[in-house]
């Protein structure tokens, strides 16, 4: 990728990482919790959203580590989930909103890329087309990442609407433990990480497929990833 095409990448992954977490709030917010707004995390802004951890430290270690799969996020969005009008619903709601921002997301870039290339506005090796591309798959892959039921990802927050009694408190105490069990499958788990980039490229194909991409898609994903 040429310097364009690689601050392209960085100003749209910021982007939908930032819209994810603002997508949280603005749900939380609207459903009778204000404590992400009174945080200032309703916003495109990405500072507010900046995690030192998961943002910065992350992916570096998992890049000097060698990890076949990178990874990072924002600051997770705090939540009251008494202040919801209706908890368990409004919980599941609130994790939903994050990976649904990131679908749309991945449709607008598709719409994007199928108007590039079928108007011939931008050639399939152009930096536009690689931008729309790596946009598309990098919101696919946060879509499809955060719904992994493991806690403390969106996943969890939607599977904890169908768990009560023993079987619920029990899911609720393995968030204290998300972070190591999803760190030990990305980086000692070769059959989690072809499931995990098996399903994000058959998301891709299932997005943008419809639109009459997919092939231009999977050509450039192909010499961008695997070259």
């Amino acid at each position: 990728m040429n310097t364009v095409t690689i601050v392209g990448v960085v100003v749209v992954a910021v982007f939908s990482i930032t819209s994810h977490e603002a997508a949280h709030a603005f749900v939380a917010d609207r459903l009778g919790d204000p404590t992400a707004r009174r945080q200032g995390r309703i916003t495109l802004n990405p500072l507010p959203h900046i995690d030192p951890f998961f943002t910065v430290l992350l992916p570096l270690f998992l890049i000097l580590s060698g990890s076949g799969f990178i990874f990072g996020g924002a600051k997770p969005v705090a939540v009251n989930v008494a202040l919801l009008r209706k908890p368990r619903r409004d919980w599941a709601l609130v994790g939903a909103a994050g990976p649904a921002m990131n679908v749309i997301l991945a449709l607008v870039l598709t719409m994007l890329l199928m108007m590039a290339t079928k108007l011939g506005l931008a050639e399939l090796d152009s930096s536009l087309v690689e931008v729309l591309v790596i946009g598309i798959f990098l919101n696919a892959l946060l879509a499809v990442f955060n719904l992994v039921p493991i806690p403390p990802l969106d996943g969890s927050r939607i599977v904890q609407y169908y768990l009560s009694g023993e079987a619920l408190a029990f899911y609720r105490r393995l968030e204290q433990f998300g972070l190591l069990i999803i760190l030990a499958l990305i980086m000692f788990v070769p059959p989690f990480q072809a499931l995990l980039a098996t399903t994000i490229f058959a998301f891709v194909e299932l997005l943008t497929a419809p639109f009459g991409v997919w092939s231009e898609v999977e050509h450039v994903l192909r010499r961008v990833l695997f070259a």
